[in-house]
């Protein structure tokens, strides 16, 4: 019994921090999402109201729409690129180390800073990669301000992030035993021969997990597409629409009842993808 009171004693800093800072803001959360409350004032009880707003809301569709489209293209493309770079950099050629630092330092600049050089490259105008194009007599598109490129605009930017997962790829990489290789080897096996039924397979469980961290990252983006924006309601995300009813039109109510949809929509993804982890993902 003292035992389990000294083992309580060392916990009870977490449990603090989870009862204040995770429980206690959930419950308000679910309050306000009930409340007509524009943040100045009092929160007025209104029930479900705020739910039936939103679903009958043609802009709530549309901006889910926009994040779903973004979220099937971006999640694959950061996951390849990222897996194709640590491959490549599973080696201890000499170098190695500087690229590996180079890859890598993306996933550690403020989105703020990014969305700032982003903007000035995909300028139509004056923007690097314009400039580029023109020098091979290609007319460059009208990117952030075009509704057909403002998907792929966010996708560039996606793909130039992607090495957030680049050193999980690397751990994951250095775990799988030699032996295999050298048996495949022996066996006749070529490079893509290895990647496809030693590499993968390994790697299965880094890709479940990079996989739900990419679910929750694409439908939370909020930073680059709040600062460049992008052909009007063509370029708004879910993130950006729930930020503007909370901060712009002061409809606190409405945007915590938008978060937690997304709460929902994030959780119900990841129960999908989790009960499909038993068809592909291989343990040992």
């Amino acid at each position: 019994m003292k035992k389990s009171k000294v083992g309580f004693l060392f916990i009870l800093p977490w449990l603090t921090g989870l009862v204040l800072f995770t429980v206690v803001p959930i419950i308000a959360a679910l309050y306000i999402s009930m409340t007509d409350w524009s943040i100045i004032g009092d929160a007025n009880f209104i029930g479900l109201d705020n739910f039936k707003a939103i679903f009958n809301d043609p802009m709530f569709y549309r901006t889910l729409l926009i994040t779903v489209r973004y979220a099937i293209f971006a999640i694959p493309l950061t996951i390849v690129t990222a897996l194709v770079v640590a491959i490549s950099l599973n080696n201890q050629y000499r170098g190695t180390g500087v690229f590996r630092t180079i890859f890598y330092m993306p996933s550690i600049v403020s989105g703020v800073a990014v969305a700032i050089v982003f903007k000035w490259i995909l300028d139509p105008n004056y923007g690097v990669l314009n400039s580029l194009l023109r020098l091979f007599g290609i007319p460059g598109p009208n990117w952030l301000y075009d509704p057909d490129w403002v998907l792929p605009s966010y996708l560039i930017m996606a793909i130039w992030g992607a090495s957030g997962g680049l050193y999980v790829y690397l751990a994951a990489l250095k775990d799988i035993p030699k032996e295999l290789y050298e048996s495949a080897i022996i066996d006749g096996a070529g490079l893509m021969q290895k990647i496809r039924y030693i590499t993968l397979p390994m790697l299965t469980p880094v890709l479940f997990y990079n996989m739900v961290m990419g679910i929750i990252s694409a439908f939370r983006k909020f930073t680059d597409a709040y600062i460049l924006g992008g052909a009007g309601e063509e370029g708004i995300f879910y993130m950006v629409y729930l930020y503007n009813q909370a901060f712009s039109f002061y409809k606190m109510g409405y945007a915590t009842a938008l978060a937690w949809i997304l709460f929902v929509i994030i959780f119900g993804l990841t129960l999908i993808v989790n009960y499909t982890k038993k068809y592909w993902v291989f343990s040992e």
